[in-house]
């Protein structure tokens, strides 16, 4: 077996290189499949992928629709390891979604809109709920006309994954007509705090909910400079110009999401996150936000 130090892989049993890649992560194991049939079929083997699925995925799966607490219909646990990655399942009574991330098996969830906490969400003449075909939740909330802005959510620490940085995402989008997010940001927040009281800081960040907004903030700025600059050369030097906020990226999916804050989750059954977004300082009117909800993700090169 040994020729001076170093050790023959090829001449283990299956179940003891299964044994081995089950202490690895997913994509090490699909590396390793590529080495030889026999690495490919230690690899592909349910003893591997029984441990990159959360220890509680049967209970998880048990609160959804489609799955049902049904895992058997998949061939092999890399089957449903890889469905779950791909095809969040509506959980909770489709009020949230659950999911996989790909290179790491933590836990992702997304809480749907109705589970957020929306002021005047419930007044029709402020917010609309209605069906939208390419949300993955029955009901999105679509802003008919506020001036306060105020949205929460959250989330219990033992449902996600432990010693994990997790990012908080609000996912949305803007109709044709929406207004009112072209040049006021919002402020949003991630704060992580224990049961019995007491947590983390909470820090406020800017953001824009529409991708053009910082953009036309700037064109507004640099035109009134122009105008100025002349007549009021004499009260140089200038303040320091404030850090921009974050515009919305698209996602793979058609919605735009926009980061909240990061937390690392080490509370374990004993911890809740909040995630808060605001724009209440404006005081200007605004229309055609839709809301799918808050995605909770592992962040990623962790």
């Amino acid at each position: 077996m040994e020729e001076g130090n170093t050790v023959d892989l090829y001449v283990l049993p299956e179940d003891c290189i299964s044994n081995i890649l089950s202490l690895t992560s997913p994509r090490d194991a699909c590396r390793s499949s590529v080495i030889s049939s026999v690495f490919r079929s230690a690899a592909d083997s349910d003893s591997v992928w029984e441990r990159f699925l959360p220890s509680n995925y049967r209970q998880i799966l048990s609160s959804s629709s489609v799955l049902s607490a049904s895992p058997s219909v998949f061939l092999s646990k890399k089957e449903l390891f890889l469905h779950l990655c791909d095809n969040p399942v509506l959980i909770d009574k489709g009020t949230m979604s659950f999911a996989l991330e790909k290179c790491s098996g933590r836990k992702c969830y997304m809480i749907g809109a109705r589970e957020l906490s929306i002021v005047w969400g419930d007044t029709p003449s402020y917010w609309n709920w209605r069906p939208l075909p390419e949300s993955r939740f029955s009901e999105v909330a679509e802003l008919v006309n506020v001036c306060w802005l105020e949205i929460h959510g959250k989330m219990e620490t033992r449902l996600l994954s432990p010693n994990t940085t997790y990012v908080a995402y609000l996912v949305h989008k803007l109709t044709d007509s929406a207004y009112g997010f072209e040049f006021s940001p919002a402020e949003v927040s991630v704060k992580l705090a224990s049961r019995g009281g007491g947590g983390g800081g909470e820090e406020m960040k800017s953001v824009y909910l529409n991708p053009l907004g910082r953009k036309r903030r700037q064109l507004g700025t640099a035109r009134g400079i122009g105008v100025f600059s002349r007549s009021l050369s004499f009260l140089r030097p200038l303040e320091p110009v404030q850090k921009e906020g974050q515009v919305p990226k698209k996602r793979e999916d058609g919605w735009m999401e926009i980061g909240m804050g990061e937390f690392f989750n080490d509370r374990g059954a004993d911890g809740e996150v909040e995630m808060t977004l605001m724009e209440v300082k404006g005081g200007n009117w605004k229309s055609g936000l839709i809301i799918q909800g808050i995605e909770l993700r592992p962040k990623k090169n962790q």
